[in-house]
């Protein structure tokens, strides 16, 4: 990518950022579950998705949702040190979450995991919880692109596809973006 490339921003409005995320909480919700089973005593990852859900359904931007998305992140990373994969997983799931709210409109491949994260996080949480079986990560990919509406299809449409690295979850997410790419959007 050119260093003028780099620099292309994307047009983005505020019903597309709440579309976006709408859909990375209906992705990140069911997997807080696995992180609240595992950690009962820690309620980030629940604060973060009530907030997201607040701004989805047309609240403002808050300073209570980046707070609240990085505490998510923390609690992944303590679940973790703890030796919690599947709880950090979900964690991150629901600090993508918040994120997604924040995706900014520079043509970034990074920008993909804000609109992608919260579901290759979730998807790679319950492969991890059902013994790190890859079919059912494959699986709440499938689910998860169900879940995408035009909307998103289109907004990720907009930036370049999803980078390498971020090892299994990665993977999940580039699966994910590609399935999203390939559909048509009306």
């Amino acid at each position: 990518m050119t260093a003028a490339e780099q620099n292309l921003t994307i047009d983005l409005d505020l019903a597309e950022l709440r579309a976006v995320t709408a859909f990375s909480v209906a992705c990140a919700e069911p997997a807080l579950a696995i992180f609240e089973r595992e950690c009962p005593e820690d309620p980030r990852p629940r604060a973060v998705l009530d907030e997201a859900h607040r701004f989805a359904a047309g609240g403002k931007r808050t300073k209570a949702l980046r707070v609240t998305s990085l505490d998510a992140h923390r609690a992944a990373r303590a679940a973790r040190e703890s030796g919690r994969e599947a709880a950090f997983e979900a964690a991150r799931a629901a600090g993508h979450a918040g994120a997604s709210a924040y995706l900014h409109p520079l043509a970034k491949a990074t920008q993909v995991l804000h609109i992608l994260g919260a579901a290759a996080n979730a998807a790679r949480a319950f492969e991890l919880e059902a013994g790190d079986d890859p079919a059912v990560g494959a699986g709440y990919v499938e689910k998860f692109a169900g879940l995408a509406g035009p909307v998103v299809v289109d907004v990720l449409k907009r930036y370049p596809d999803a980078p390498g690295g971020g090892r299994r979850a990665g993977e999940l997410l580039r699966t994910l973006d590609a399935s999203l790419r390939s559909r048509s959007v009306l």
